[in-house]
């Protein structure tokens, strides 16, 4: 695993989720101070609005729209014209907080769920992974997953890769031109899949709990592991072949490629990811680093 210098980029959040490179800058959300926010490149925050339910997963349509998901409440906002709207509500379909969400080409969103309560203690449960269409219609296009999050769909728009947290893998899916999914199969395991009536037992069988995502141009996955306090480059296959920490030793929940020539990793780091522990805290950190191989796909 290769030595990187790691820099400190912003501090004072207080648990950053959803980085993306858009436009010329970079953009997070914010869980607990309720914020989306973009960052220059001094590092300078400018906050654009503020999402009451708490905001995660970002994206942008091909008018320039941005959506944003709005997690307690379970639905995809929709930011345009300095306006905040709602674009549909997927809480029929959610068992838990809604969470990360990516666009494909053709504005189809795809976004994920808890499947329980997590922040409340609750037990494990399978969740679906959920598409919105630009007129707001919802669809299950994937169901029995565990904990859909980070997303990433390939160059070609051809193939979508979904992380699935408490499953110890990625799984990914053939992307139709309509949204629609198929060809299912695992692509990358770390370890066999985990058992258990509580997230207790869960947690104690995970090796890599891949969260928010970022692809680059080797077909490569960077992901945040958020139970292994680093940041993985998961070579197709599933080997781990670099990996990332940052200097405080905190956990790592998302990360990004940007920057100019799309080298740079943006990384969401905070001691921990629990509610009661964040909410009141600013202790959330967006580091960066320098990486060999671009981005590629999407987000």
């Amino acid at each position: 695993m290769s030595e990187r210098d790691v820099r400190v980029f912003f501090q004072g959040g207080a648990f950053f989720e959803g980085p993306r490179w858009h436009d010329g800058r970079w953009w997070a959300s914010d869980f607990y101070r309720r914020q989306v926010a973009t960052y220059d490149d001094n590092g300078v925050e400018t906050v654009l609005f503020t999402v009451d339910q708490q905001p995660s997963g970002l994206g942008w349509l091909a008018d320039g729209t941005l959506v944003v998901v709005s997690m307690r409440d379970r639905k995809i906002l929709r930011w345009a014209d300095g306006e905040l709207t709602e674009l549909a509500d997927v809480s029929a379909h959610c068992g838990g907080h809604l969470n990360d969400l990516v666009v494909d080409a053709n504005d189809h969103i795809f976004v994920g769920n808890f499947g329980f309560d997590l922040m409340g203690g609750g037990a494990p449960e399978l969740a679906s992974l959920i598409r919105v269409d630009p007129d707001g219609s919802v669809a299950v296009v994937a169901k029995d997953l565990f904990f859909p999050n980070g997303m990433v769909i390939s160059p070609d728009g051809a193939t979508l890769t979904v992380g699935e947290t408490l499953g110890n893998r990625y799984t990914a899916f053939d992307l139709a031109a309509d949204g629609t999914l198929s060809g299912r199969r695992v692509v990358a395991e770390f370890a066999p899949q985990p058992e258990g009536a509580t997230f207790e037992e869960v947690l104690g069988q995970i090796a890599v709990a891949p969260d928010g995502c970022t692809l680059d141009a080797e077909g490569h996955i960077w992901a945040a592991d958020a139970l292994g306090n680093r940041a993985v480059r998961v070579a197709p296959g599933g080997e781990i072949v670099d990996e990332v920490r940052v200097p405080t030793g905190a956990g790592i929940y998302a990360c990004q490629l940007g920057g100019p020539d799309g080298r740079t990793l943006l990384l969401c780091s905070a001691p921990d990811f629990f509610e009661h522990n964040r909410k009141d805290t600013r202790e959330a950190v967006l580091y960066t680093t320098i990486v060999d191989v671009p981005h590629a796909g999407r987000p």
